[in-house]
């Protein structure tokens, strides 16, 4: 009885709150916005994770982009203590040290110790592995890290322009991101190997060379690489290539504190966000980020490469100016490039456009958190709370009368020393209601190394009069001063109707897998990989249809339970060419079965009829018909 008037007189006094108070906002006081900013990267890290896959031990499809998000992830352990994802660096470390064929984990030949013909590719990995050094201190990581190294120190040539690295293992090109990451991870070894000169060596003579090989343009900013002639070749000035040119001379500072190497940095920092350079309306912006164009995979994760290195220039400055910057990125990020369920996008400040839609993806995921980590404070916050909903996005098809009930499990998680007795309060749309509106459930962190969580399950009933559109769900948290809110976005919807690679599609998409979305009308799933749509068809349908705009080698199954599958539609042939794309129609009344929340959903599953060769099935559109 006590707990209940306990509850009872908290949800009045959530009432009561106003609703600017249960935003999650930053304020002046570091122990509101470090708590803050933790339980948002905590999040976000933990979406990013969603996306890894174990057996093969990387990020699917990207061999440099799964380097470099691993290295987030170690930023993100190494900032705020949280160490849950050490043994899947390990994994990396033990699966993925071999020889592999081109086409296994890269469109390369792996030569074994992570090295390539790529030369910086292999800069990247070991980057990453000096970063798992540091985390564990394991010399098995440093070591790797070396043998990088003495790998891609053949690529110097001083034969041709002067110096420099070669970007690839046929000597053709000498460009700013090959060099940048070997300024940096020369300057890492020598401050990581006791008595060292080999490396700092290597690091000023690179750094020397790259302030003079005329890649840094007049205006202090690094365009991409060098022609044949050994002159600036005028290229895109990308974000990453400038993020690069900062983070090595950072590093070797550390090693030297030689005030020029300093200067020079703050004015390759000074120039990043300067006029006519990388930032817009205050978002740091990659020239495809325009909404009349589209990042291809490498360009997804520049910006993050970038606030990588920012985060150590606030820390090694502690220049106001920079450390608001990268606030900036962060708030901005989290408020206008971020889903209910946590995704992340690839243009920061939000924007849009139906042929060249904001792409979400892990490698979005992993580029954006990167200006989230640098949010949080280096002395970090001795507690944080944050929560998250699932499902995050879920689809209601209203029956013609009476309610739907959507089963809802709010995850709770805290660190930190301090027993937190958590006040939940539910937000719903008027007409709407939610079972429990208000609880209190405890969380006891014991430090920061493995936050604690605990889940509450919670049903949200949806009349049938609801109208068609989006309809936030909010689940507040306070706890001892802490504030968090967790966010649904429900769709109600009475048709099916949607490209693939768009955000009209994810509230369908109940499980991507390790499919990939490259745009507009492309969805495809290669190898063991698949995805699954969810369809909710409301409690009085009799019949439905669904058609697929498919080709390639498709295999499509149905289900009423995500759990039993019937093959509905199969290439048989070998076709890697699109030539067999059609509309293809499938019935799903066979599997049109009451669940618990009165709809009837149906699963359909697209994965590959001949995994071995890569053509995967790949869906454009999805429409359905139901009768009613």
């Amino acid at each position: 009885m006590k707990t209940l008037l306990a509850i009872a007189s908290l949800t009045a006094l959530a009432a009561t709150f106003p609703a600017a108070a249960a935003q999650q906002t930053q304020s002046s006081n570091p122990f509101t916005d470090g708590p803050v900013a933790m339980a948002r990267a905590r999040v976000a890290a933990d979406v990013l994770m969603s996306s890894y896959e174990p057996n093969k031990a990387w990020f699917p499809s990207s061999w440099w982009n799964s380097a470099v998000a691993l290295q987030t992830i170690g930023d993100y352990m190494e900032r705020t203590g949280d160490r849950r994802y050490l043994a899947q660096l390990d994994n990396t470390f033990e699966k993925d040290k071999g020889v592999f064929p081109p086409g296994v984990l890269s469109g390369d030949p792996l030569l074994g110790n992570f090295t390539s013909r790529a030369i910086d590719d292999s800069e990247w990995w070991g980057l990453t592995w000096i970063q798992a050094y540091d985390l564990t201190g394991n010399p098995k990581y440093l070591d790797m890290a070396v043998t990088i190294a003495n790998y891609v120190n053949g690529y110097w040539d001083t034969s041709t322009c002067g110096g420099g690295v070669w970007w690839d293992g046929e000597r053709t090109y000498k460009n700013a991101i090959t060099n940048g990451l070997w300024i940096r991870l020369t300057a890492e070894l020598h401050n990581r190997i006791h008595g060292d000169t080999l490396w700092l060596g290597r690091s000023r003579t690179a750094w020397n060379w790259f302030q003079g090989s005329g890649m840094i343009n007049a205006n202090g900013l690094v365009n991409d690489g060098l022609t044949n002639a050994c002159t600036n070749n005028g290229q895109n000035v990308w974000s990453y290539n400038q993020g690069l040119a900062i983070g090595g001379g950072l590093e070797l500072y550390r090693a030297t504190r030689d005030p020029k190497i300093l200067a020079a940095v703050k004015r390759l920092a000074d120039a990043a966000i300067g006029p006519n350079a990388l930032v817009t309306n205050g978002t740091l912006t990659e020239t495809c980020d325009a909404t009349d164009q589209t990042c291809d995979d490498n360009a997804k994760q520049f910006k993050g490469i970038f606030m990588r290195y920012w985060t150590d220039l606030v820390d090694t400055t502690h220049d106001r100016r920079y450390a608001d910057f990268l606030s900036q990125q962060a708030e901005g990020i989290w408020n206008n490039d971020r889903d209910a369920a946590g995704r992340l996008g690839t243009r920061w400040s939000g924007a849009t456009a139906d042929d060249h839609p904001n792409v979400f993806d892990w490698r979005t995921q992993a580029s954006a958190l990167s200006a989230l980590i640098g949010d949080v404070p280096t002395f970090t916050p001795i507690t944080s709370l944050a929560g998250t909903l699932s499902p995050a996005q879920p689809v209601v098809m209203p029956s013609a009368n009476g309610t739907t009930t959507i089963p809802v499990t709010l995850s709770a998680s805290a660190t930190g020393y301090i027993p937190l007795l958590t006040l939940t309060s539910v937000n719903v749309p008027a007409g709407w209601s939610a079972t429990p509106r208000a609880s209190l459930l405890p969380l006891q962190p014991r430090g920061n190394a493995n936050p604690v969580s605990k889940t509450l399950p919670l049903k949200v009933t949806v009349p049938s009069a609801a109208s068609d559109g989006h309809h936030m769900v909010t689940v507040n948290l306070t706890a001892a001063g802490l504030r968090y809110t967790a966010e649904a976005d429900v769709l109600i919807a009475h048709a099916i109707d949607f490209d693939t690679g768009t955000v009209d599609e994810n509230p369908w998409l109940f499980d991507p897998d390790g499919s990939q979305s490259n745009g507009v009308q492309n969805r495809f799933a290669d190898g063991n990989a698949h995805f699954t749509y969810r369809f909710p068809f409301p409690g009085d349908t009799k019949s439905a249809t669904v058609t697929l705009t498919i080709d390639a080698e498709f295999v499509v199954q149905a289900s009423s339970d995500n759990q039993t599958w019937t093959t509905v539609l199969e290439e048989t042939r070998p076709i890697t060419d699109g030539s067999n794309k059609d509309d293809r129609t499938v019935d799903l009344t066979p599997f049109l079965k009451a669940a618990a929340d009165g709809s009837k959903p149906v699963y359909l599953k697209v994965s590959d009829s001949f995994p071995n060769d890569g053509w995967g099935g790949r869906v454009y559109h999805v429409t359905a018909n139901i009768s009613q």
